[in-house]
C-alpha cells in the first residue's frame, strides 16, 4: 500500500465540499460532515486517506464483483489504451473489443437476446431501452402503443427517463420534474408489508390482477408498450418477489403483446450466482435486458441493452430506410469493452458464479440470525444481495422516526468497527464483492450484530426507543 502521509485529508475534504456535487448529496448534512475520501482499494477492502481499512460490504455500488486492484485488469485496460484508446462508434465504424463483447453477451444472455446496444451505465441502458421500445412500436405501425408500466419503489436509474420509470418515492423529490403522462406504477411486490392475513399466494394474485386491470384501464395491449422490472428490486429495499410472481407477470405480458424489460443492472454477472437471473432464477425470457455494474466490476463505466431477435427483425426490416438515431460518443468504448471481456474471463476462469452459489446461502443464513435482535424486522435477499429492515416495533412493523436516521446510525457504528454497509433510510443493504469467503462473511455478521446492539443502547439512553 501507499504511504498515506502523502494525503492531506482536511484539504481533500475541504476541496471536495467546495467543488464536488455528489449524487444524492444532502446539502445541510454534507456541509457539516463532508465526504469520506477513499484513497486505495484491494480485493474487498478499501482504505481512506488516513490509511484506515474498511471491509466493503457494499461492493462499491453493487458493482465490484471480482474485487478491486487486480493487476490483470489494469494491464488489459492499459494495453487497450496504448493500442487504441478510442474509436468512433457511429454508423459504419466499430472496434474489435466492442464487437467481441457484443458477441459474448449474446452467448451469455437467455433466449434469443442476440443484439446489444452499449451505453455508459445502468441509467443510460434504461433510457436506451425506452427509446428502443418506442422505436420498435413505431416501426410496427403502432404509434399509440406507448404506455409504460413499472412498480412503486423500483429503482431504474437517475437520468430523466430512468428516474421517471423508477417508482421510489423518496427519490421523486419536488425540485425535479418527471415524465408522467405515459409512465405508470403498479404496487410493489413487498410481502413483508402486505396487508395482515393475506397469504403469499393471495398477495401474488392481487398483484397480477392489478396488472391486468391496469392494462385494461389504459386501453388494452394496443396501448401498453412495455413493463420494466428488476428481478429483485435493489435500492428500493432488496425486495424479493413472492414465489411465481415474476413468471405470472411475464405471462400477462406475453398474452397482451407487452415487452418485458428486465432491469438486471444489479442482478446480472454473478450477484445471484448466474450470468443473468431472469431465466436462471425466475424462469422468464425477457424481450430486453439492461445491465451495467458487474459487467466490468466497476473498473470502467459501461452499460448494455440486450434485446431479442424479434425486436431486431422489426426495426431492421429491409426496404424501410430506417436508421436508429440514438447513441453516445462513448457507445461501445474500446477500453470499457476490453475491461468487460477481461472481467468475464476472470469470472469464468475462477468459477466465481459457482463460488457465489456455494457461499451465498451461508451469507443469507448467517445474516438471518440478526432477526433475533429486537429492532431487526426482517433480513431478506438472495445470495450476495441482502437487506436488513430495521423497525421500532417488530409486532406492528412500525418504523423509527425519520429524524433518528436508524440506517445511518448502524452504518456509522459498523464503520467504526471497520466494515462498510449502506444505509437507505431505515434499511441497511449489503452487496459485497463476490469473492468474499466465510471468514469475511462472519466478520460482517458479527460487526452488524454488535453495531445494532450499540445503536439500541444509545437509543435507550437518549429516550428514543424502548422494547
Amino acid at each position: 500500500m501507499s504511504n498515506f502521509e502523502q494525503y492531506d485529508t482536511a484539504n481533500i475534504v475541504a476541496d471536495d465540499k467546495a467543488h464536488f456535487l455528489h449524487p444524492w448529496q444532502e446539502f445541510d448534512k454534507f456541509d457539516k460532515t463532508g465526504a469520506l475520501p477513499i484513497a486505495e482499494a484491494t480485493g474487498a477492502y478499501i482504505y481512506d486517506s488516513d490509511g484506515n481499512q474498511l471491509l466493503d460490504a457494499i461492493g462499491g455500488m453493487w458493482c465490484t464483483n471480482i474485487g478491486l486492484g487486480r493487476d490483470e485488469m489494469a494491464e488489459a485496460i492499459a494495453e487497450q489504451v496504448r493500442q487504441m484508446a478510442y474509436a468512433n462508434p457511429m454508423v459504419d465504424m466499430t472496434n474489435i473489443p466492442g464487437s467481441q463483447l457484443a458477441k459474448k453477451l449474446a452467448e451469455l444472455a437467455p433466449g434469443d437476446l442476440n443484439h446489444v446496444f452499449f451505453s455508459c451505465g445502468g441509467s443510460t441502458a434504461i433510457d436506451s431501452a425506452l427509446r428502443l421500445v418506442h422505436f420498435y412500436q413505431n416501426s410496427r405501425g403502432m404509434p399509440e402503443k406507448k404506455h409504460i408500466l413499472a412498480r412503486q419503489e423500483a429503482y431504474h436509474g437517475s437520468t430523466f427517463a430512468a428516474m421517471s420509470i423508477s417508482g421510489k418515492q423518496a427519490d421523486h423529490i419536488p425540485e425535479f420534474d418527471y415524465l408522467t403522462d405515459t409512465i405508470h406504477h403498479l404496487s410493489c411486490p413487498y410481502y413483508y408489508r402486505a396487508p395482515d392475513g393475506l397469504s403469499e399466494t393471495e398477495f401474488t394474485d392481487s398483484l397480477v390482477k392489478e396488472f391486468e386491470e391496469k392494462i385494461i384501464a389504459l386501453g388494452g395491449g394496443d396501448k401498453v408498450a412495455a413493463f420494466f422490472a428488476e428481478p429483485i428490486m435493489g435500492s428500493g429495499g432488496v425486495i424479493v418477489p413472492p414465489e411465481g410472481y415474476l413468471k405470472r407477470m411475464w405471462e400477462v405480458c406475453q398474452a397482451n403483446d407487452i415487452l418485458f424489460v428486465a432491469d438486471e443492472v444489479v442482478t446480472a454477472f454473478g450477484r445471484l450466482g448466474h450470468w443473468f437471473a431472469s431465466e436462471s432464477v425466475f424462469d422468464i425470457k425477457p424481450d430486453i435486458i439492461t445491465t451495467a455494474k458487474g459487467l466490468t466490476s466497476g473498473y470502467q463505466p459501461l452499460g448494455a441493452t440486450i434485446f431479442s431477435d424479434r425486436i431486431w427483425q422489426v426495426i431492421s426490416e429491409p426496404g424501410n430506410g430506417r436508421y436508429f438515431a440514438h447513441g453516445f460518443t462513448y457507445t461501445g468504448h474500446p477500453v470499457a469493452c476490453r475491461a468487460a471481456l477481461k472481467n468475464i474471463e476472470i469470472m469464468e476462469r475462477e468459477r466465481i458464479l459457482e463460488h457465489v452459489r456455494d457461499v451465498g446461502p451461508y451469507f443469507l443464513k448467517q445474516l438471518k440470525k440478526l432477526e433475533q435482535l429486537p429492532i431487526v424486522g426482517e433480513v431478506r435477499g438472495d445470495h450476495f444481495m441482502v437487506c436488513i429492515e430495521n423497525v421500532a416495533n417488530k409486532d406492528t412493523k412500525t418504523l423509527f422516526d425519520e429524524q433518528i436516521d436508524i440506517g445511518q446510525r448502524i452504518t456509522d457504528e459498523c464503520a467504526r468497527r471497520g466494515v462498510l454497509v449502506r444505509p437507505i433510510g431505515h434499511l441497511n443493504v449489503l452487496s459485497p464483492s463476490l469473492i468474499l469467503n466465510a471468514e469475511e462473511i462472519d466478520r460482517i455478521v458479527v460487526t452488524l450484530g454488535d453495531s445494532i446492539s450499540a445503536v439500541m443502547a444509545d437509543l435507550k439512553t437518549e429516550n428514543l426507543w424502548s422494547v
